[in-house]
């Protein structure tokens, strides 16, 4: 039988031809073998699958169980998705609606922002309705102080995903209550309109603070007697950046990293797991303090280049169709993990917090376990824990004392 090797992906052994044809069309040879070299050798006649590895898929048809394939007949087919942008003419909204509509996966793409946004998404639509792709892009506009769910029937009926990168970005003097007041009446807004016109969505919410407005909106869907983890809080970019400056370090390619990222969204409740990743396992440890702090303080360093002009706009939209195209592949019977801010059960005492996820035909199918620690980051994950508990807290605050 050809030789076997254990891809880091999924944690499944496979054969070289099988690996060259599942990654073809999607990177270059020379890529698949550099990567192949990098893979350990399967030893033995069973798979031992460690602690905190994603959940596995099929690489290739022979792989493929035929239960599933029977399964497949019931799910939305590939390429049949509509998909909706909340605050698509916005800084983030703009760039994040074109990736979605170059997404194969997206039949209708529907732009919706204010009257007040910088391009009226009429606008947006036009653009993008004249890229060569097969996405419908139509737009929606709504004055400022009216009601979403009085106007958004139309533009959120038979939703597959809705993006929410809507909301104020923190301003000079603006407290974080503030700024979560603020934004947790924007997003109640749209996804009170998402409760009722598209429940069985998956709402990615993009909007600050997440560690606080995801439990507040997450409860306030459990309230209405649907399904909490729907809400998925969009945490991709501290992931694509820990992969981007571990490459810097190491000289790899950044295709092949792929750095755990746990906790939260903010500050210290960002919480690299550098000991995960193959490469970034070969960094000194006495560099591992300051490289996880460049991905906590990665969002500032931004917002500082832009001189007050603006903060992580593209690779928030990167990032953030990155978990989009993952959520909508899962849809179709296609397994994909990413790591994602959810209602969880795998940290005591938190309800909600961020760990691998595995998107499927439901959407949310499993949270992964965060799988082992060095001492290192045992010591991170209690400074993460102590700031994340207070700002879950202020968001089942706000879900207790409000109604969608």
């Amino acid at each position: 039988m050809p030789e076997q090797r254990i891809d880091t992906e999924d944690g499944n052994a496979y054969t070289y031809d099988e690996l060259a044809t599942y990654y073809k069309g999607t990177y270059k040879k020379k890529d698949v073998e550099a990567y192949w070299e990098t893979l350990k050798v399967k030893k033995g006649k069973g798979k031992s699958k460690g602690k905190g590895e994603p959940e596995p898929k099929a690489k290739a048809k022979a792989k493929a169980k035929p239960k599933a394939k029977a399964a497949a007949k019931e799910r939305t087919p590939a390429g049949a998705f509509k998909v909706c942008v909340c605050g698509g003419s916005g800084g983030i909204g703009q760039p994040l609606a074109m990736q979605m509509a170059m997404d194969p996966n997206v039949k209708e793409l529907c732009i919706f922002d204010l009257n007040v946004a910088m391009v009226p998404p009429a606008g947006v639509a036009a653009d993008l309705n004249h890229l060569e792709k097969k996405a419908t892009v139509k737009g929606y506009v709504m004055k400022v102080g009216e009601n979403p769910i009085d106007h958004l029937e139309e533009c959120l009926t038979g939703c597959h995903l809705v993006l929410v990168p809507a909301g104020v970005p923190r301003k000079p003097g603006m407290s974080r209550d503030d700024l979560f007041k603020t934004n947790a009446d924007i997003a109640k807004g749209i996804v009170a309109a998402c409760a009722k016109f598209c429940p069985d969505a998956i709402l990615a919410l993009i909007v600050n603070p997440v560690n606080s407005i995801v439990p507040a909106m997450a409860e306030l869907y459990k309230k209405k007697g649907l399904d909490p983890k729907k809400i998925v809080g969009v945490t991709t970019l501290d992931c694509v950046r820990a992969n981007k400056f571990v490459a810097e370090i190491t000289g790899k390619n950044p295709t092949f990293i792929n750095v755990p990222v746990i906790g939260g969204h903010a500050g210290a409740t960002i919480m690299p797991l550098f000991s995960q990743d193959k490469t970034a396992a070969t960094i000194l440890a006495e560099k591992i303090p300051d490289l996880d702090k460049h991905v906590q303080e990665a969002g500032t360093e931004v917002v500082n280049a832009k001189d007050g002009k603006g903060s992580a706009t593209l690779s928030m939209a990167y990032a953030g169709s990155r978990l989009g195209r993952s959520i909508l592949a899962g849809l179709t019977g296609r397994r994909r993990v990413e790591c994602a801010y959810v209602m969880s059960d795998v940290m005591e005492d938190f309800q909600y917090f961020t760990s691998k996820v595995a998107f499927g035909k439901d959407g949310v199918m499993k949270v992964l376990p965060i799988g082992e620690l060095n001492d290192y980051e045992k010591k991170r994950l209690e400074e993460a824990k102590a700031q994340l508990k207070g700002e879950i807290q202020t968001g089942l605050d706000y879900a207790a004392k409000n109604e969608l």
